[in-house]
């Protein structure tokens, strides 16, 4: 996950993508306005002229966030021709291949989580790309035919976030290829469940 990259103003431009670093490889608690702003380039005056707080400026981030990963997701299942369920499978390969890459540091948004208080603008950001998750597979099951998945969604939304914890502490794709082997199982009990005569994955 990278951050958004838009047609901004080279100043916020600036600091979004050293907010997004720091935030991303120090933590938020750790990561100063002070520190962001000397980074970027530009005074704290300057800042607050694009991000009233600290929480304004965090929320951003988490959002330039999902949004990157959407993107990238995006992209990835529409150049693959397989089905819904293959390329539900593929979302776990796209985790394998975060937590197998350099500078990996979990999830950017339980880590914002655990550094933010309940009603900080983080956590709406943060239950909206959870909101994603679950929608980007009922949406791929509903393209082979699985509909009614709410309890199955969320326990794939388990797999994804469980994979991502256990990378954090011991990153590599390990964590993502037994998720993804558990998400074929899942997906394929329920497969047998709506129809006897056929199995999923």
């Amino acid at each position: 996950m990278t951050a958004l990259k838009t047609r901004r103003r080279p100043g916020l431009e600036k600091v979004l993508s050293t907010a997004d670093r720091l935030f991303y490889e120090a933590g938020i608690h750790a990561t100063g306005v002070d520190t962001i702003a000397a980074e970027a380039g530009v005074s704290k005056t300057t800042m607050y002229t694009y991000f009233r707080t600290k929480e304004d400026l965090v929320a951003e981030y988490l959002r330039g966030r999902s949004r990157s990963w959407q993107d990238h997701v995006a992209d990835r299942l529409g150049a693959h021709d397989g089905s819904g369920v293959d390329k539900l499978l593929l979302v776990f390969d796209l985790l394998g291949e975060w937590f197998d890459s350099d500078g990996f540091r979990g999830c950017p948004f339980t880590n914002a989580e655990a550094e933010s208080e309940p009603d900080a603008p983080a956590h709406q950001v943060n239950l909206a790309h959870r909101a994603w998750v679950r929608e980007l597979f009922a949406g791929l099951l509903r393209q082979d035919g699985l509909t009614g998945t709410d309890v199955l969604t969320h326990q794939l939304a388990m797999l994804y976030d469980g994979a991502m914890t256990g990378a954090h502490a011991e990153p590599g794709q390990g964590w993502a290829v037994a998720a993804r082997e558990a998400a074929r199982a899942l997906v394929a009990a329920a497969g047998t469940a709506g129809d006897p005569g056929r199995a999923r994955g």
